[in-house]
This record gives C-alpha cells, structure tokens and sequence, in this order.
C-alpha cells in the first residue's frame, strides 16, 4: 500500500485501530473520518502519524461522506469497517433500533461505496473492503435484523464486484465471528476471549485485500471464524 490513498471508516473502533496501524506500516496515506470517542481514541494512539489525518464526520450522512471523498487527491482503497451490533427476539424489534442499525450498517455502506467507486471509476483503480459477518450467512437467534443487515452489507459488495469485473476495480467481504475486542470483552466476559477472531490477524486480512496484489479475487465473502 506505499504510498495508497486510504480511506478507512470506522477507525477508532476496536478493529479499526489494528487496521489503521497495520495500513499505516504497510505505507498508507490514510484518511479516517470519525466523531465523538473514537476521534479521541485515534488522536491517542497516532496522534503524531504524519500519514493519518483525522476529519469529523459521519459515515452515515451522505453529505458528510462526499464531503471526505473531495477532501481526498483520489481514492485507491476503501476499508469499510463502520457497523453496529444488537440482539433480541425479532418480534420485540423497535422502530428505532431498525432505523438506527440499518443507518450504521446498510445506509454507511451504501454511501461510502458509491461515492469511493465514483472517484475509482475515474481513476481507473481500486480496492473495496467490507466486514459483514458469519451472521449473514448463518442467522441465528437473537440476530435476525443483525443478520439481515450484514447480509445486505454482503449483498451490496458482490453487486459491486460484478459491475467492475473487467475494471482494475476489487470489492470483497470478510465475515467474522466473534471479534476479540476491548468492547466484546466488557460485553460478553474473556472466558472464551481466546477462541475469537484476533483483531490484529483480521486487520492484516483486510490489508491484504486492500492491496495491488489482490486483483484478482473479487466478490469473494471470506470466512474469519476463528475457533468459535
């Protein structure tokens, strides 16, 4: 990735940390839109990263996406990692809980991508990263709007790798499990913590999606189950 223009969304998050680093050793010139607490978490952690630069912003509001997308020379890879987690019966699902994870699921991968594969259309390159999960695939109790939002978010990615299959264009999907991060630990315990998908080896997996060298899987939904 020397010397990419990458975009990457949902950077201060667990997994978006190990992504970031691991962008940012492999070469990146990258740009991580964010708000709120995660913005303070990235300034932490790379605060003084010369190839990182930070902007406020919301991946969910269409404005606020295009607005990053100009501020950027081009767009050579988009990591997609912005999402959001619930469970419950499907039948006790509110209206406010499906508007608030379609937003963070399905609107913010609709948006980043169409707007990233605008300028890779132009440019004539690029790389498209999704994280989904094994719930797309495997729906579960408790996860059905979960699920049916990561199998959107799946759907919407392969769409995309069919309509640029003669470009030098790639958009793939990793589906994870159980991720082992600060916030899953807090939520759910560490007495299986081991068994998760480590976060850094993960990271490294979208970075190698992300790259030249892997043009030629596309439309690809990834399993990372760890030993879950």
């Amino acid at each position: 990735m020397q010397g990419r223009e990458v975009l990457i969304t949902g950077a201060g998050g667990g997994l978006g940390i190990e992504v970031t680093a691991a962008a940012l050793q492999a070469g990146a010139r990258v740009t991580a839109p964010t708000h709120g607490a995660d913005a303070e978490t990235l300034c932490t952690r790379f605060g003084d990263e010369a190839s990182l630069r930070c902007v406020e912003a919301n991946m969910t509001d269409l404005a606020d996406v295009e607005r990053v997308a100009e501020s950027m020379p081009r767009i050579d890879a988009v990591l997609h990692l912005v999402g959001g987690f619930t469970m419950g019966p499907a039948h006790e699902v509110d209206a406010d809980t499906v508007a608030h994870m379609l937003a963070l699921n399905v609107s913010s991968t609709i948006y980043v991508l169409r707007t990233a594969l605008g300028r890779m259309r132009t440019s004539g390159y690029g790389r498209i990263v999704t994280v989904a999960s094994r719930n797309a695939l495997e729906p579960g109790a408790q996860t059905a709007l979960y699920g049916a939002c990561k199998a959107a978010v799946l759907n919407y990615t392969q769409a995309i790798a069919e309509e640029t299959r003669e470009l030098d264009i790639t958009a793939n999907t990793v589906l994870p499990s159980i991720i082992d991060t600060p916030a899953n630990r807090a939520a759910m315990g560490e007495a299986h913590a081991d068994q998760w998908v480590d976060a850094a080896s993960l990271a490294n997996t979208i970075i190698g999606l992300g790259q030249a060298s892997a043009r030629d899987l596309r439309g690809a939904a990834l399993k990372v189950y760890g030993r879950v």
